[in-house]
């Protein structure tokens, strides 16, 4: 059964999240700080005076309640999501998905742009019927009663469009955690998932490279990766130890997450506000607090390691449904060579960006929609 839903945050849950926010301790940061040991000092003080001060969470809520919220029962699982249904009379199922520390906020400004196209310049035969759910142990959708992985979540999410709403096909997009799961679902899910469209890959060949080009970049991977290690080797390991310390600091869980926005982002002059605004980052960040996600959230990376890791299996045969990749050039997760990629997917578009980093939908939104809009047109 699908039932209507409205995010209704209490004043008093807010002015407790406020409360710890004016009374946090702060503390010392070496003196050539900046951001290389993480978030920097400076910044957070002066978001936090901004949280405060002028941010004002109901904006947001009212944000999300413009568009028809429902939650649902799949398997065992409570799922939160957006419906909206597109313009004219055949638009195409999209499912949107987001990853960590993302929610639903990416993609809050989008999902009018392709659900009704024609108010934006663009034409009522490219509508889709957009579908936005929160994963499982994020935002508004249930916690699972232990981690569970992308694998699962893809057959959570296949079931939620093909049973709980009745869609025939789909077109899955994703980036982060939402490209991993559309990737399980174009490999579990072929008969019914029609094409999936990422800006991320974050699943691995089996057989590994296969050239001095893709062992290069493999070497570079693995390389650059060394510095982003510490928060997921936590979270895939003792993410319960963690969640002790965040769980009761709003001011701790901001500073895990906006670290990751200024570092896998696009920005100009090293300026997180160059792409975000503090209310942006604050609005993401108050999902998690609101509704007490950030430990179940961080699970995935658990259920992930769980379930394999980042490998396909060894018998992997490779996904023939048509696959569109768009490659911004800040992605954090850098791509390997096409060659490498064919050898995973049907590629049938192969986009390189001008900009943008790992969170598409809030930085390019424009492009990423476009390029969505391009793809579906070989599809319909």
């Amino acid at each position: 059964m699908v039932k209507p839903f409205k995010v209704n945050i209490s004043d008093q849950v807010l002015e407790a999240i406020y409360a710890k926010v004016k009374k946090y301790p702060w503390h010392e940061m070496p003196d050539d700080g900046g951001w290389e040991y993480g978030t920097n000092l400076g910044y957070m003080k002066e978001i936090s005076n901004y949280w405060v001060s002028d941010f004002d969470w109901k904006k947001h809520e009212a944000q999300i309640n413009n568009f028809s919220n429902f939650t649902t029962e799949v398997d065992e699982f409570n799922i939160h999501f957006i419906h909206e249904k597109g313009s004219g009379s055949n638009p195409l199922p999209l499912l949107l998905m987001h990853g960590w520390p993302g929610s639903i906020f990416e993609f809050l400004h989008i999902i009018e742009k392709l659900a009704h196209p024609e108010k934006f310049g663009g034409n009522e035969e490219d509508a889709f019927d957009v579908i936005v759910p929160s994963l499982p142990g994020f935002g508004f959708s249930g916690r699972p009663s232990r981690p569970i992985g992308p694998r699962k979540m893809a057959d959570i999410f296949n079931k939620l469009i093909n049973k709980n709403l009745n869609y025939k096909s789909y077109l899955a997009q994703g980036g982060d955690w939402g490209a991993t799961i559309a990737n399980w679902i174009a490999y579990d899910h072929s008969k019914t998932c029609n094409a999936i469209h990422i800006n991320c890959l974050t699943m691995r060949h089996p057989d590994g490279p296969q050239s001095k080009e893709e062992e290069d970049w493999q070497i570079r991977f693995d390389k650059d990766q060394i510095m982003q290690d510490g928060y997921r080797t936590q979270q895939a390991t003792k993410p319960q130890t963690l969640s002790y310390g965040m769980m009761d600091s709003p001011v701790g869980i901001a500073a895990w997450i906006i670290e990751k926005m200024y570092s896998w982002s696009d920005l100009k002059n090293n300026d997180i506000e160059s792409v975000y605004s503090k209310d942006t980052l604050l609005a993401n960040v108050m999902l998690y607090i609101v509704t007490k996600t950030f430990n179940t959230a961080s699970w995935i990376y658990y259920g992930r390691r769980e379930e394999g890791g980042r490998f396909f299996p060894k018998d992997f045969q490779r996904i023939e449904i048509p696959t569109a990749v768009a490659i911004f050039p800040a992605e954090m997760s850098e791509w390997p060579p096409r060659t490498y990629v064919e050898r995973i997917f049907n590629i049938k578009r192969w986009t390189e960006m001008p900009s943008g980093g790992h969170f598409a939908a809030m930085e390019q939104p424009e492009i990423l929609v476009n390029d969505i809009v391009k793809f579906a047109k070989m599809l319909r």
